[in-house]
């Protein structure tokens, strides 16, 4: 038996309250099933290494590790 044939047979034998119920849940996912498929045109943009070099000056200044001025009132 294919698929088909075997949905059919199994709505035939639900009630009406059940086919209504099912028949939204079908809309709902043709509708989310058509926006998932993912487009197969995304430009990739590759990593480059050393990006950042230069950003980042060490060694890092002996107060590095002191409270800041600006959250002394939460100290």
């Amino acid at each position: 038996m294919d698929i088909d044939t075997e949905i059919l047979q199994t709505v035939v034998a639900m009630p009406e309250s059940l086919k209504q119920e099912l028949l939204h849940y079908a809309k709902y996912l043709i509708e989310n099933h058509s926006q998932d498929i993912p487009q197969e045109h995304h430009s990739v943009k590759k990593r480059r290494s050393g990006i950042l070099k230069g950003t980042f000056v060490l060694p890092l200044p002996d107060d590095f590790d002191e409270p800041l001025e600006d959250f002394e009132q939460y100290m």
